[in-house]
Formats: structure tokens, sequence, C-alpha cells
């Protein structure tokens, strides 16, 4: 990620974000104000004010969320998972420390418990700061944050959980979390702490025609070497230049969610307060269809995900756990 100044078509400078996608790709997003830039001991982050997306946040000098947009994100991330389970009461979060999973999260009106850990703590208060939108998050009381390893916390909390989260930084080479994309972490960790009826969900990257292969379908297949069900799914999130993918996988096979639309609506109204701005039943039914290249993708890939054979998105970071 790199700032440029060019003269636009009314001869004024505007400052300019560049975000290499690949080698030899890059996209730019006019900033409007720079608000804040620094680097915490494992990440550099930034906020800045932008023409499309609003507020965007970029840890790494990659984007993370937009105000435009991110509620797709986190809908999509949290809510799926989250309305699969018959009554989720107990629920972990590893990452998302802009507060939006975890506000998604406490809407659900079953939810007594929510732990979510974080390594940077200077990310979270960040965001709390500045993130209008999700400081009634960290502030509700069923929210425990807890600044530390997620993996390290997980293993040592007492009981199950319903639902655990993986709202992680992407993996990129030399970045905090690709650790918690591996088989290991899947199977001896997550795993043994989900209930019998427990469902673990995962950002995954992008999951477009051309992107799919870089995280994405490994991810899946590497869920899939230790979980019985892996539903891979993703939608086009403008911020991130791309189609984006999750996935969920579940312990006990027998769940389903409903199959038709109707149905879904009513257990939205149902499980949730307030009304979602994007997911819906209609909504929820077509990011479950993946595109033919991308399905294809995914049933044919077979590399699992190691710490001694990971995969990495394009870009760089500054310290693992």
């Amino acid at each position: 990620m790199s700032y440029s100044e060019r003269a636009g078509s009314d001869g004024r400078k505007r400052l300019w974000l560049e975000e290499e996608i690949q080698e030899d790709l890059k996209w730019c997003v006019e900033v409007k104000e720079v608000l804040h830039s620094g680097a915490s001991e494992f990440q550099t982050m930034e906020l800045v004010r932008s023409g499309p997306f609003g507020k965007v946040l970029l840890l790494d000098g990659k984007v993370q969320s937009a105000e435009a947009d991110e509620f797709v994100y986190h809908e999509l991330l949290v809510h799926p998972a989250m309305l699969l389970h018959p009554n989720p009461k107990r629920v972990f979060i590893c990452g998302g420390g802009e507060g939006a999973t975890a506000r998604e999260v406490l809407r659900h009106k079953s939810v007594e418990e929510v732990i979510m850990v974080d390594i940077d703590k200077d990310v979270c208060d960040f965001c709390n700061q500045h993130l209008e939108a999700n400081q009634e998050a960290f502030a509700n009381p069923k929210l425990k944050l807890i600044y530390d390893d997620a993996k390290a916390q997980l293993q040592q909390c007492q009981g199950t959980f319903d639902v655990i989260v993986a709202d992680l930084a992407d993996p990129v080479y030399g970045g905090p979390c690709y650790q918690l994309y591996t088989q290991d972490f899947y199977r001896d960790v997550v795993k043994p702490k989900l209930s019998p009826d427990g469902i673990f969900v995962t950002q995954s990257g992008p999951a477009g025609v051309l992107s799919s292969t870089e995280v994405f379908t490994a991810i899946h297949s590497t869920l899939h070497s230790v979980f019985p069900s892996v539903l891979p799914y993703a939608q086009h999130i403008p911020s991130y230049n791309d189609a984006w993918g999750f996935n969920m996988a579940v312990r006990n096979v027998s769940m389903q969610l409903p199959d038709s639309a109707l149905k879904l609506d009513q257990l939205i109204q149902q499980r949730i307060n307030g009304s979602l701005k994007f997911l819906d039943g209609l909504t929820l039914l077509a990011v479950t269809t993946l595109n033919k290249v991308v399905r294809a993708a995914v049933q044919q890939e077979d590399h699992i995900y190691t710490v001694d054979n990971p995969r990495f998105i394009h870009g760089a970071g500054m310290k693992t756990i």
C-alpha cells in the first residue's frame, strides 16, 4: 500500500491510495483525509476517509473494512452460522478487533456470552474510538474482550462453544494470523472446543474467478480434512475489489438451513434483533451457490494448509504470533 499525488481533471492535486493486489495489478482509491497512520507491535494500521467508501481501515496495507460496505462482510461472516445453530448461546471470536463481528453476534437474541480475543490492543482501542457503529458492541456486558493470542486463549477457555468465528487478518507472509488457517489449528484447537452441534466459520480470502485458488480453496480443503461437512460461500464486496470467500464447518451433518427463502426470512425475524442490511433468505441461497469456475476449483483442490506448507495472499506483514 502506498500513497501518490495526481492532478484530477480539474487540475487540483488529489491524494490516492494505491493497493497492490498482485505484482502486476494495483487499484487506486481517492483519499480525502488520512485520519491515522501508525504501527502496532504486530502490524501497520491506517484509517483514511476515502471518496467512494467512507472511512477505510487498512492493516498491513490491506483493506480490512470500509464504512460503505462492511455490513456485507460481517453479516455474511456471522449470521449463516448463527442461524444454522439451533440455539447459539456461547460464541468465541478469533480476531475481530474492529468490533463489527461482535456487533452482529450480539444481535442474536439467544446469545449469553461472547469471548473475543484479538492480539492487537492498539487496533481494538483505535477502532472503538473511531468506528462509531461498533462502540455499542464494545460496551456490551455480554462481551468479554481479551488481548492475546486467540489460539492460546481458545485452548485455555473452560467448556465448549456453540459457534466459533474466525475474523482474522488475511494470511499474508510474515503476518500475525496465518497459523490460524492450518490443519493443526482446526483439528487440535477448534474442533475440540465446539459443542456437539457446534459450528466454525472463517473468512477465507479472495474467492473470485481469478483469485479463489490463492487461499480460499485451500482453506476449504483443509477444513474438510477435519470436519465432515464444510459449506463454502462467497460474495462480491466493492471495497475489496473482488468476491470474498467464507467457509463454514459443522460437526453435526444433520443440521441444515431451511431450503426456502421464506423460511429463512422467518428464521431471521425470529432470531435477530433489528433488520439486516444485506442478508435475507434469497441472498443466503444465492451466496451459497458458487459459480462454475470457483465451484470446480473447490472440488479439485487438495492442498492442506500447514505451518510448513502454507499459502499466502499477496502482501507482507510485520510479525508472526
